[in-house]
C-alpha cells in the first residue's frame, strides 16, 4: 500500500493562451507528475487524463453550489454525465465542493455541506464513495487566530456550517483542505515576518510559548494552527491536506519578494520538506499531501501582477525557473541551481529506460523542446543505427547542450544520463557546449534550433514511502 506524503500541482486555466488539455496531459506525463488538481469538471480535461495514471482532484465551483445543494437529482445527473463515462480510465480521487467560500462576498457557506452530502450520496449510489472522497477547500482566513499555532481557532462566525462540515469529514474519512500561502503573510506583514522564515531558510526558531514547540518556517506554523483549531473542537482524526501553496515569480513594484529566486527557493525547500515525511512540530512524521500552485502562469487572473505569475511553466511549456525537485542535496540558489559548463560532457538516453518513456521524451525534445531532429531522419548522418535509444541520445544531447549543460537539462523524466565519453560515431558528431551545428565528417547537418527559452524544464516529484519520483527536466 502506497503510504507517505505526496506532491501534486494545481492546473488552473484562467488564461487564454494555454496549451490544449491533451498537450497538458502529455506534459504532465512526460514529467511523471502523479497528482493534479483542476477547479471544475471540464469533460475535455477529464478525457485528456484518461489512461495516464495521473490522479485528479476535480472541483464543483461556488456558482454551482445552489443547484447541487437543492436537489439530489442535480448531483446524480452531474455524476452520470461528467464522471461515470470517463471513470476509472481517468483516475478521480477527490471532489472539492466549493472553494474558499468564506472569502467571497455572497455568503454561500450554508450551501456547502448540503451540496457535499448530495455529491457523496450520488457517489455512494454508484459504489464510488470509498474511492472518491468529497471535501471543500478553505483559505487560512477561516481561522480567527493562527499565532501562536497552539492558539489556532476557527472564526466563530463560521460555526453554523463548520461543525457539520467537520462532522461530514470525520464520518467519511475525508481531509480538511486548506490553501496555505506564507507569501501573503510576508507581503502584508514584513515587519513581523522575516523573508527567511517564509522561505524555509530561517536559521533561528520561533517558540510556541504554550507548547514549547519550535518552528523554523511559517508553513509548518500555519498547518499546526489548523490542527490545533481542529483539536479545540474535538476533531482529532481529520487529517489536513494543502490544496494550494506556492510563491509568485513576478509582481508589481510593491511586491519586491515576488522573484524567480524566491519562488525557486520556496518550492524547492517545500518539496524537500514534504517528501522527507518530516511532518510538523505538532504532528511529526504525519503524512501531508500538498499541491503547488500552479502549473502555468494565468494571464486572465485579476489583481496585482503577482496573481498572473504563480506558474511553474509558461504557456509554451518551458519552465519559469529551474528547481531542484528531487528533495536530495542542497541547491546553490546564487549560481542558478547546479549550472556547469559542458566541458566534455554529453547527455545520452539510459539503456535501462522503458521504450514508452524514451518515446515520450524523444517526442518532447523534437517538439516542445525545439531540438532540430533532422539529423536522425532517414538518409541523414545520425539515422543509423535506427533505434529508439540512439535517436533519443542524439536529441537528448542537443537539448542538453542548448540549455546550459545542466543536470536538470539531462533529466528527461529519469531517462537521460550524463556521460564523459563522446557518443559521436562515423559521420554523426554530437553537439558540444557552445556549438550550434552537428557536423559529420565533411557533412554538416542543419543548424539546431535554439530553444524557445533558456529556462530549463524543471523536475517534479511525488513521494510514497518508496519515494516515487516525478522528474522534471
Amino acid at each position: 500500500v502506497c503510504s507517505g506524503s505526496t506532491i501534486g500541482v494545481c492546473y488552473g486555466r484562467n488564461a487564454d493562451d494555454l496549451p490544449t488539455p491533451d498537450k497538458v496531459a502529455q506534459l504532465v506525463q512526460l514529467h511523471k507528475i502523479k497528482y493534479i488538481r483542476v477547479y471544475d469538471s471540464n469533460i475535455q480535461v477529464i478525457k485528456a487524463f484518461a489512461n495516464t495514471g495521473v490522479e485528479l482532484m476535480i472541483g464543483i465551483s461556488n456558482l454551482d453550489l445552489l443547484p447541487f445543494s437543492q436537489f439530489q437529482s442535480n448531483a446524480d445527473t452531474w455524476l452520470k454525465n461528467s464522471i461515470l463515462p470517463y471513470y476509472p480510465a481517468t483516475k478521480i480521487t477527490y471532489v472539492t465542493v466549493g472553494a474558499e467560500v468564506t472569502e467571497i462576498p455572497d455568503n454561500v457557506s450554508a450551501l456547502v455541506v448540503p451540496a457535499m452530502q448530495n455529491v457523496h450520496t450520488a457517489l455512494r449510489k454508484a459504489g464510488l464513495h470509498r474511492k472518491i472522497k468529497v471535501s471543500s477547500t478553505h483559505s487560512l482566513g477561516i481561522l480567527s487566530r493562527s499565532f501562536p499555532p497552539s492558539a489556532g481557532a476557527f472564526n466563530s462566525s463560521h460555526a453554523f456550517f463548520l461543525r457539520p462540515l467537520l462532522e461530514f469529514l470525520a464520518d467519511n474519512q475525508s481531509p480538511f483542505m486548506v490553501d496555505i500561502y506564507p507569501y501573503y503573510a510576508y507581503r502584508d506583514s514584513s515587519n513581523n515576518v522575516s523573508l527567511d522564515y517564509a522561505l524555509f531558510e530561517s536559521s533561528s526558531e520561533v517558540i510556541d510559548p504554550n507548547t514549547g514547540l519550535l518552528y523554523t518556517n511559517m508553513f509548518d506554523a500555519q498547518i499546526d494552527a489548523i490542527y490545533f483549531a481542529l483539536m479545540a473542537l474535538h476533531f482529532r482524526t481529520i487529517r489536513v491536506m494543502v490544496t494550494e501553496t506556492g510563491w509568485p515569480s513576478k509582481g508589481s513594484a510593491k511586491e519586491t519578494a515576488a522573484t524567480p529566486d524566491n519562488a525557486q527557493t520556496y518550492n524547492t525547500n517545500l518539496i524537500r520538506h514534504v517528501i522527507n515525511n518530516t511532518g510538523t512540530p505538532a504532528k511529526p512524521g504525519e503524512e501531508l499531501d500538498v499541491y503547488v500552485f500552479s502549473l502555468f502562469n494565468e494571464n486572465r487572473k485579476p489583481g496585482l501582477e503577482s496573481e498572473r505569475n504563480w506558474g511553474l511553466f509558461y504557456p509554451d511549456q518551458t519552465s519559469v525557473y529551474s528547481l531542484d525537485f528531487t528533495g536530495r542535496g542542497a541547491v546553490d540558489m546564487t549560481t542558478g541551481a547546479n549550472i556547469t559548463s559542458s566541458n566534455g560532457t554529453w547527455c545520452i538516453a539510459s539503456s535501462t529506460a522503458s521504450e514508452a518513456d524514451l518515446k515520450n521524451a524523444l517526442d518532447w525534445a523534437c517538439g516542445t523542446g525545439n531540438v532540430d531532429c533532422s539529423a536522425i531522419q532517414p538518409s541523414q548522418p545520425c539515422f543509423q543505427p535506427d533505434s529508439l535509444l540512439s535517436h533519443a541520445s542524439y536529441a537528448f544531447n542537443s537539448y542538453y547542450q542548448q540549455n546550459g549543460a545542466t543536470d536538470v537539462a539531462c533529466s528527461f523524466g529519469g531517462t537521460g544520463v550524463r556521460s564523459n565519453k563522446n557518443p559521436s560515431y562515423d559521420k554523426c558528431l554530437y553537439m558540444t557546449s557552445g556549438s550550434n551545428k552537428t557536423a559529420a565528417s565533411n557533412v554538416t547537418a542543419n543548424p539546431s534550433k535554439s530553444a524557445s527559452s533558456n529556462m530549463n524544464v524543471s523536475m517534479w516529484l511525488s513521494s510514497c514511502l518508496l519515494l516515487t519520483f516525478l522528474s522534471f527536466f
